[in-house]
């Protein structure tokens, strides 16, 4: 699911194992943006994040396999 743009503190769903993950920082390199994700639990602060190359559309932007798990809020 697309949404409007992406924002510290939202939560996206893992494809592959169904891991919820928090969004800590957005921030762009040339013409490219990227959002920094870390699990979204308890061991959060052990865990290691993932950087996530955001997918622009015409609907707009997503991150590439993970699902947005916040319907309605945004």
């Amino acid at each position: 699911m697309a949404v409007k743009n992406i924002q510290l503190g939202q939560v996206w769903r893992q494809d592959a194992t169904g891991q919820d993950h928090l969004v800590t920082k957005v921030y762009s390199e040339v013409f490219t943006q990227y959002a920094v994700l870390r699990p979204a639990d308890v061991t959060a602060p052990d865990a290691p994040v993932v950087k996530v190359k955001v997918a622009k559309s015409a609907d707009g932007v997503t991150l590439p396999g993970f699902s947005f798990t916040q319907e309605g809020a945004f």
